[in-house]
């Protein structure tokens, strides 16, 4: 082995796991076949609210290759209901939630019946042979109706559609003042209210689950971002061993949230393929997914911002309803909650307050979408910002770095109660206006101004911090969320020096493979191709918390480098005793021990030799070097960055064009910058598209319109602009590799830049809002509107 004397951290390595994905070696869930593999189908309910009066299929049973027919009822004793992790309140309400309904659907698109044949298409073409009868109920849709006294219920046992309510307020929590006396004592008031509409994720590979019960251990391979939570929920769920139970997470295309759940899919494949006896496999259509996959945002936010005439922000109220859909799934309830820690922003607000109705509608369940929580709030207070700005005539910019805090205050303890770490808000900012030429455009807006152009310029800013890396496992439990924050990370050394690194982080296109691969390369002075990753498996992999919450680096990479330091712990005592030396007299650099102030030196790949021999090892000491660690974090990371933008809006049409995007993000130290500019390129889609694009909408019986990508508009390059990223450094000070996360930051930041790029352009016509997202006919009617036109 030769060591490296080059740091791999900081390389731009392309990835290790893209050799096999472009190459068509892929392990796909749907690609598994097993011997005996029955093929499940299932029937979704067309209404949104209805009793189930009566089931009928007969003909299903009898239709070629059906092995089986099974209905809410045949699963009713042994289903359960699928499992809530965060019961945000003590009185939280939170009805039982099936996996295939029994007397009653909820939300078009709920589970019915399951059909089991020889094939996928037997199965489906079984589908149209099952005769249901409804008697379909009054649906609630309206989510400010439906927090309402005296709506229709959607569950009438609850007595009610509000599940919890939950509150923080500064003057309680001793982190800041009285925002009611904050808000009567201000000079300016601004007084807003926002809508974040509902989102489908739309991940690159539909959900799909394979079951095994033959073996002496039930077996699951599922397309999850959870496989260790997945594996625990369902033991808990549906009284099986959990040793008994083993689930697999192969390569999975893509989750962005959506695939941060215990499926009532899941349930059922594991249910059928136990009651059978054999494998099964279902796998969603796109369809499928769209209109019964969770889906995220659909919030009203209304929002008070006091501040002094001088720009000063002296308090800010905020008030959500949060549509939870018809049912709690894992992470419901507390994906709004995590927002409640951002709305302040980077910001110094003296006076906070937050409260959030959750509510039950009729629809397709909400859960976590990337940023989940973070940026709705990011979009609020950003927009607010401006929205100040304006009032004032100020320059937005301006008016940020009046209230900001500086590079000199941190560590900054929050009026929502978190302890930011590091930043340097004032470098992010000052290089995005360096790229964007801020001032050049300035210049170009005020001539098509004064020259009456029909396509209008407009400047966007947005300047976020998020908390991420969740956890502490002490703070999520003062939350009352249901597992802790700590990641598990193992290392085995080989005999011939190679390397294997056990991870509880289950990856699904981030990357963990390289970088993962990089960090133990440095430390333990190993060739970057001499590392092999292994994760998503609880039998290889059997302790995780899995991937989501841009925690990976943050918190299973310092798992990671815990267990490399406990590996050159193990084998400093072995290295001396071969070198005839005190272990004070060692030191470690590149993969070597060296005698200090000698040339006698061994290889790391020397001691894992020695080890597997044995021949000659110190008394008392084990012949083995391997090692594991559990990292729980002391506090988030939170990186930060300025995005700015700028549109063209044509007033007469209403077309928004994308003309430049700039946004200087600060992640801490960075471990491959080429793996960061895949995860911000494809944040900033995901923003800007909740911005420009995307929409999910039902119609008045509760009907999902948008349950195809030929209603719902997923950008593609064509509909982008080329991005202009750089990078800062503040490096966070909680962790040893003083990383922070990446992988939300693009979508937290972009939705807001655009959104107020937008309003800047159409500001002068009188426009105050235009509802998200800001297609043509949107922006052309707001335009009308305001200037007093007919719509």
């Amino acid at each position: 082995m030769t060591a490296t004397a080059e740091p791999e951290i900081g390389k731009a390595r392309k990835r290790k796991e893209d050799e096999h994905l472009v190459t068509g070696r892929t392990r796909w869930t749907d690609n598994l076949v097993l011997p005996g593999m029955q093929h499940l189908a299932i029937l979704r309910s067309p209404f949104a609210h209805a009793r189930i009066t009566g089931v009928d299929a007969t003909a299903a049973h009898e239709m070629p290759g059906v092995v089986a027919v099974l209905t809410g009822a045949d699963l009713a004793a042994e289903q359960g209901s699928l499992p809530c992790a965060w019961p945000i309140t003590p009185d939280m309400k939170s009805p039982p939630a099936p996996s295939l309904a029994v007397d009653r659907v909820n939300f078009a698109g709920e589970a019915v019946a399951v059909v089991v044949a020889r094939s996928a298409y037997e199965a489906h073409d079984a589908l149209e042979a099952i005769d249901v009868e409804y008697d379909e109920l009054p649906v609630v849709l309206d989510l400010a109706a439906a927090a309402a006294d005296g709506a229709e219920l959607v569950h009438p046992d609850l007595g009610t559609n509000v599940s919890a309510t939950w509150t923080f307020d500064s003057a309680e929590a001793g982190t800041g003042g009285d925002v009611e006396q904050t808000i009567r004592d201000a000079e300016v008031l601004v007084e807003r209210t926002f809508k974040q509409q509902r989102l489908i994720p739309a991940f690159m590979e539909p959900r799909s689950v394979v079951v095994d019960p033959t073996g002496a251990q039930i077996t699951m391979w599922s397309a999850t971002q959870i496989p260790h939570i997945l594996r625990l929920m369902l033991a808990m769920t549906l009284d099986i061993p959990e040793h008994k139970l083993r689930v697999v997470a192969p390569d999975v295309g893509g989750g962005f949230g959506g695939k941060l759940q215990v499926t009532p899919e899941e349930v059922i494949a594991l249910l059928v393929a136990r009651r059978l006896g054999k494998p099964v496999k279902y796998t969603e259509s796109r369809s499928e997914s769209m209109v019964a996959a969770h889906h995220g945002r659909d919030q009203i936010q209304k929002l008070t911002l006091a501040a002094r005439r001088d720009g000063t922000v002296t308090g800010m109220k905020v008030e959500l309803l949060a549509d939870m859909g018809a049912y709690l799934r894992l992470v419901t309830s507390g994906v709004p909650i995590l927002g409640a820690f951002m709305f302040n922003g980077i910001y110094k607000f003296p006076a906070y307050h937050f409260t959030c109705t959750n509510v039950f509608t009729n629809k397709v369940p909400t859960d976590a979408y990337r940023g989940a929580g973070r940026p709705e709030a990011t979009f609020a207070i950003e927009r607010m910002m401006d929205e100040l700005a304006t009032e004032l005539s100020m320059d937005p910019l301006e008016l940020r770095a009046k209230n900001w805090i500086t590079h000199e205050e941190f560590p900054f303890d929050t009026v929502a109660g978190l302890t930011y770490d590091s930043g340097n808000y004032e470098a992010a900012t000052e290089r995005a206006r360096e790229l964007f030429d801020y001032d050049g455009l300035r210049r170009e807006q005020a001539e098509r101004r004064e020259r009456k152009d029909p396509v209008q310029l407009g400047i966007g800013v947005s300047t976020f911090t998020e908390m991420c890396g969740l956890a502490p496992s002490r703070t999520l439990g003062a939350l009352a969320y249901g597992a802790g924050g700590w990641e598990h990370a193992a290392i085995r050394m080989l005999p011939t020096g190679k390397v294997e690194v056990v991870t509880g982080s289950s990856a699904h296109g981030q990357g963990h493979e390289t970088a993962w691969s990089q960090v133990v390369a440095d430390q333990l002075g190993v060739p970057f191709e001499d590392v092999e990753v292994l994760h998503g498996d609880t039998q290889t992999s059997p302790r995780g918390m899995d991937t989501y919450g841009s925690r990976s680096l943050a918190v299973g990479a310092i798992a990671v480098v815990k267990a490399a330091e406990k590996v050159i712990a193990k084998a400093r005592p072995i290295a001396a005793h071969l070198m005839e030396c005190a272990e004070d007299d060692l030191e470690f650099t590149e993969g070597r021990f060296r005698v200090k102030g000698t040339e006698k030196a061994v290889g790391i790949a020397d001691v894992a030799l020695a080890v597997f021999a044995a021949h000659d090892l110190p008394d008392g000491v084990e012949p083995n070097l391997d090692s594991e660690a559990t990292y729980d974090p002391e506090n988030f990371s939170f990186p930060h960055g300025t995005h700015l933008c700028a549109v063209e809006v044509d007033t007469e049409t209403g077309k928004v064009g994308i003309r430049s995007y700039v946004c200087v993000d600060d992640i801490g130290h960075v471990v491959n910058p080429l793996i960061v500019e895949g995860q911000v390129h494809g944040g900033l889609v995901q923003g800007i598209a909740q911005a420009l694009y995307e929409e999910a909408v039902y119609d008045e019986s509760g009907t999902l319109l948008s349950g195809s990508f030929a209603e719902y508009h997923v950008p593609s390059a064509a509909d982008l602009p080329k991005f202009t990223t750089g990078r800062t450094e503040t490096p966070a000070t909680g962790n040893p590799l003083g990383v922070k996360g990446v992988g939300e930051a693009g979508t937290i930041a972009s939705t807001p830049a655009v959104v107020n790029a937008v309003l800047d352009a159409v500001r002068q016509f009188g426009v105050r809002d235009i509802a998200m997202p800001c297609t043509p006919m949107r922006v052309w009617n707001a335009i009308r509107s305001a200037q007093g036109g007919a719509r």
